[in-house]
């Protein structure tokens, strides 16, 4: 077995674990994604409300990378707990825009602000997981 340098980019048979679990759930997610894909008619994507769906399932798949980042590293992070809950607000909104009778383009303002709630918190997870990432290398490399 040949020797790992430290700094270098591999993972060692230590980390190989957590990172083929985040693997294989990136895998299924986006099998998921394809399965939408495959099994939804062409006129269905000009929908505010595919929109949403495809941003709630990117969404789900962060926050499972993030529960499986926290089960293994020391630092934990936190999601932007508001910010899910004002795009699940926004989600649902959209979803009821028929049935509550709100005009077109107030279901569209809906769907927009889902997928930018839940694009801005997946962006705050992602930077928070490269922040956490850089931060113990910086330190090895000032010793």
């Amino acid at each position: 077995m040949p020797e790992l340098n430290p700094t270098s980019e591999t993972m060692s048979g230590y980390q190989g674990k957590p990172r083929r679990r985040t693997v294989i759930a990136s895998g299924m997610l986006c099998g998921v994604l394809a399965l939408v894909v495959l099994y939804t008619n062409r006129r269905a994507f000009f929908s505010p409300l595919a929109i949403v769906v495809v941003a709630a399932i990117g969404l789900a798949a962060i926050l499972l990378q993030l529960r499986l980042h926290n089960r293994t590293a020391s630092d934990v992070v936190h999601p932007p707990v508001w910010l899910n809950v004002l795009g699940i607000i926004f989600a649902l909104g959209a979803l009821s825009a028929d049935f509550m009778r709100f005009s077109t383009k107030a279901a569209e303002f809906m769907a927009l602000g889902a997928v930018c709630s839940f694009g801005i918190s997946g962006a705050m997870i992602l930077h928070a997981f490269r922040k956490h990432r850089i931060a113990p290398r910086n330190a090895k490399n000032r010793a």
